[in-house]
């Protein structure tokens, strides 16, 4: 695809039924794989590996942040300067990441945000609330505008592969990366992308009550970072 060394990563807590058809696409933009099993209880570990994937393994559920960075730091060790990340249930279309790799490819950003907003997607109303909530906490703690600020899509350049340090474990860390965008002064792109929600996506993503917690987790920590 390019001269860039390029791995997705993809964190994981009990995919066993979805991993392996999430890692297969993917394989088809990217040198190599790297799935975080994050204290699953079921296969996922063994069915990643056996698509071919190369599988961290944390011993005990450590987040959605803790696994996205550990990713991040195995991709590094496997001498990446493009990281793609994205979830593991089969709700981010790997077949976007091409679209997603452009503005990386010709140098007008160091990071590139999908915005599953930018098409005529068919995202259930809490979805829409729990993400209109994140954008508004997330500009009015940062002052940055991303328009889909709590997706896991997105693409890091050689400047945001070699910077980004995600502290936070759960779900804030969405937040934080844009944080890290304006305080690196990373340019930032957006490109629309297809979604696919079902009951099981739907099932294993966050409530509305748990994105309440997360934004109150992101405007203390907000204060004390």
């Amino acid at each position: 695809m390019s001269d860039h060394h390029i791995i997705a990563v993809i964190p994981a807590y009990n995919e066993a039924t979805r991993i392996a058809a999430v890692i297969a696409d993917a394989q088809q933009y990217v040198e190599k794989v790297v799935v975080v099993t994050d204290g699953s209880k079921d296969n996922t570990a063994e069915v990643a590996e056996k698509a071919g994937a190369f599988t961290v393994l944390h011993v005990e559920n450590c987040g959605a942040g803790a696994a996205t960075m550990t990713g991040i730091e195995a991709a590094r060790a496997l001498g990446a300067d493009v990281i793609i990340t994205l979830d593991a249930d089969g709700q981010h279309d790997p077949h976007d990441i091409p679209s997603m790799m452009q503005p990386i490819l010709d140098e007008e950003a160091d990071i590139v945000f999908a915005n599953r907003f930018g098409q005529r997607n068919a995202i259930p109303l809490i979805r829409r609330v729990f993400n209109g909530m994140g954008n508004i906490v997330t500009f009015a703690v940062i002052g940055r505008w991303v328009s889909d600020s709590q997706c896991g899509f997105k693409v890091l350049g050689p400047k945001a592969v070699e910077e980004i340090d995600i502290r936070m474990s759960g779900y804030e860390f969405c937040t934080e990366i844009v944080r890290e965008s304006v305080q690196r002064r990373w340019r930032v792109k957006e490109v629309s992308t297809k979604v696919l929600y079902s009951e099981y996506t739907m099932a294993k993503g966050q409530s509305f009550a748990s994105g309440v917690k997360t934004a109150l987790k992101i405007l203390l920590r907000s204060f004390l970072r």
